[in-house]
């Protein structure tokens, strides 16, 4: 079975940390988010996954090559130069997925159903199509899903004012090939998009059969930097317990490191508080500080005298000498966090557009 992967967006919502990289690649517990879309869609039976993005010069083409190293799957990387809309997207993958039922995957989701039965139950239907949907209290601010009474999908509504369920597509669909011959039957949208909920809703009026498929557990869109903190901390609760070992070479000093913390090779804790559920990648340094719960450290990272805690630090970062704690952040890969040791003491800044700085 072959999957799609659409991951071709500019991530404009996480700026300033995707204006260097694409979003898919931004880590949540330490692996891109990509690689947890990969997870799901090879768990529910994909064997090859394309994958779309803005250029076949993406990083992440050059992060994740042929996959079969990288992910255990082949991937094939299909360009969306100029896009369109999610439908357009869906077509530019008409040569690589053929004449078969295939899988889509918003690249931005992540979920914690691994969604076993989906592939399954629509097979099982001979459905045209089937959506992943999940309920959700404010279903105005969503595309919802209506059902009829033998529980199949009659109506696609986008962010209804009076909602007729609480049902919102969640960013995974199953098709037939049939779904390209709906897109070719639909027009651009106001936003001068092809609607992939037009497509759908297509199909409908045509009478095919589009089933629903009701997520359970949480479900992320992780396009804004409180998403990604909140995606991480959501994952990091599921780590399995491991118990406190104080007495491993790597923790040194009068540190203390609880259960469920996961230390990389050649990671050094000194003199340190580190309270799980924590991740920390290889070769860092945590020295006379306190690292708190549901906070991802990647690879190469510095932190010395400092507290943090609730958030995600990228590879070769640099935190230092900072007075009370930094909660809840996203800090880009190579970024430094310093508070100056001379005179004058005086807040410098560099930063990027849409950059956030709380200084209390």
């Amino acid at each position: 079975m072959k999957a799609v992967i659409l991951c071709a967006g500019k991530g404009t919502r996480l700026y300033p940390v995707t204006l260097t990289m694409p979003k898919p690649l931004v880590p949540v517990a330490n692996k891109p988010l990509l690689t947890y879309a990969i997870e799901t869609l090879t768990e529910m039976g994909a064997t090859e996954i394309g994958l779309v993005v803005n250029s076949l010069d993406s990083p992440i083409r050059e992060r994740l090559g042929d996959g079969l190293q990288t992910v255990g799957v082949p991937l094939t990387y299909i360009a969306q130069e100029n896009p369109q809309g999610l439908a357009h997207a869906v077509k530019l993958c008409e040569p690589f997925v053929g004449n078969e039922p295939f899988i889509v995957y918003l690249g931005d989701n992540i979920f914690q159903d691994r969604m076993h039965a989906l592939y399954r139950e629509f097979q099982a239907t001979g459905a045209s199509a089937a959506l992943a949907l999940t309920q959700v209290p404010n279903p105005s601010a969503f595309g919802i899903a209506e059902l009829d009474g033998d529980q199949r999908i009659k109506r696609l509504v986008e962010k209804p004012k009076d909602p007729p369920t609480n049902l919102a597509i969640a960013g995974v669909y199953v098709f037939q090939p049939d779904i390209f011959d709906a897109i070719n039957h639909i027009k651009p949208s106001w936003r001068n998009e092809l609607e992939i909920t037009d497509a759908i809703q297509y199909l409908l009026e045509q009478g095919n059969t589009v089933i629903p498929y009701v997520v359970e557990g949480w479900w992320i869109d992780a396009g804004k930097p409180n998403a990604i903190v909140l995606a991480n901390q959501l994952v990091l609760e599921n780590l399995p317990f491991s118990p406190a070992n104080n007495d491993d070479e790597r923790i040194q000093g009068e540190s203390a490191v609880s259960h469920r913390v996961v230390l990389g090779e050649g990671s050094r804790i000194i003199d340190s508080v580190i309270r799980g559920p924590v991740i920390i990648g290889n070769n860092v340094t945590i020295r006379n500080s306190y690292i708190g719960p549901y906070t991802s450290i990647g690879d190469d990272v510095l932190i010395e005298s400092s507290e943090i805690e609730h958030s995600i630090v990228m590879c070769c970062c640099e935190i230092c000498n900072i007075e009370g704690r930094i909660d809840a952040s996203l800090i880009a890969e190579n970024a430094r966090v310093v508070r100056a040791t001379a005179k004058p003491m005086t807040h410098r800044l560099v930063l990027a557009e849409n950059s956030l700085v709380q200084l209390h």
